[in-house]
């Protein structure tokens, strides 16, 4: 049985961690050269377009996580409605799926300003990859990935394509060639807020030192199961209609946090936050036009108005 879906809860420029998986999980997403490319570019477009500072990301084939500070609730609703928009309908036209393509809303898990929280979700991400004993290190991965631009503090680019132009051109049978209708979009990633103070080569210098444990890590997993990586070559020929016959799902915390401390305190925030909520709801309910939600909130839809008889 599902659970009711917490409310959305992001207070202004707050640190989260979003997560979105495919419909049943099917590896639609599947790592390639031309989806990493589509990737980067819808990434970096919906960033430039509702701007947000992106730290970190990484897509699996089943699913993605990004770290991202957002302004507000509504920045992120709307980053996150063109990104999963965009990426559905261009990575379904590669690999020819036409129904549904996420299996639901993604989730925005709030990260404290503590910077063991911040680090340890950042580290999560880097990790991604090879954690599940697909490849041996972070830079490895053939999709779309963080790794490489964090310990070279480069810029990542990606192709934008818009499809509705050279449909329209080749309904009108106009001559164009393949780059008519496309743009590159370039992507800067911004430092974890607990290390905006630091240098840059400091700061690569750190993303190194972690990308290097995750790859110890690795190591030590191979040897201790006897288990290689799968391997690039195999990950580019996987079916992408394969539905996983499990998957890992528990109930998400209400953000990750370092101490107690941290914790208790936005348990507190979001609980006075639900109940200013709820108040103004049951306001709505009983027919009040004068409701005033919490700030930060999405109200809900308003009741029905009989005409007058």
């Amino acid at each position: 049985m599902d659970m009711p879906r917490r409310l959305r809860f992001i207070p202004p420029e707050s640190l989260v961690e979003v997560t979105c998986r495919t419909v049943q999980g099917r590896l639609l997403l599947r790592p390639s050269p031309v989806l990493r490319d589509l990737t980067l570019g819808v990434l970096s477009r919906a960033a430039r377009l509702y701007p947000v500072e992106l730290h970190a990301f990484a897509f699996l084939s089943n699913h993605f996580h990004l770290l991202v500070t957002v302004p507000d609730a509504q920045r992120l609703a709307r980053f996150m409605n063109y990104l999963n928009s965009n990426l559905a309908r261009k990575a379904g036209r590669l690999t020819r799926w036409r129904e549904k393509f996420w299996g639901r809303r993604y989730q925005a898990i709030l990260v404290s300003n503590e910077a063991e929280s911040q680090i340890a979700r950042l580290r999560y991400i880097l990790s991604h990859g090879v954690k599940e004993g697909l490849v041996a290190s972070p830079l490895d991965w053939p999709g779309a990935h963080c790794a490489r631009a964090l310990l070279t503090g480069e810029p990542l680019e990606g192709r934008w394509v818009d499809h509705t132009l050279r449909s329209a051109a080749q309904r009108k049978r106009l001559k164009s060639d393949s780059g008519s209708f496309s743009t590159v979009e370039t992507l800067w990633l911004a430092p974890l807020p607990c290390w905006k103070e630091l240098a840059e080569g400091e700061r690569r210098h750190r993303h190194r030192e972690i990308v290097e444990e995750i790859e110890r890590e690795g190591r030590s997993r191979e040897l201790r199961t006897g288990r290689p990586p799968l391997g690039r070559e195999v990950l580019l020929r996987q079916d992408t209609r394969h539905e996983p016959n499990r998957i890992d799902k528990g109930p998400a915390p209400l953000a990750h946090v370092a101490s107690s401390a941290a914790r208790d305190a936005l348990r507190v925030a979001y609980r006075t936050f639900l109940g200013a909520y709820r108040q103004a709801a049951e306001r709505l309910r009983s027919g009040a036009l004068d409701v005033i939600f919490p700030e930060g909130a999405f109200p809900p839809a308003m009741p029905f108005r009989p005409a007058p008889l």
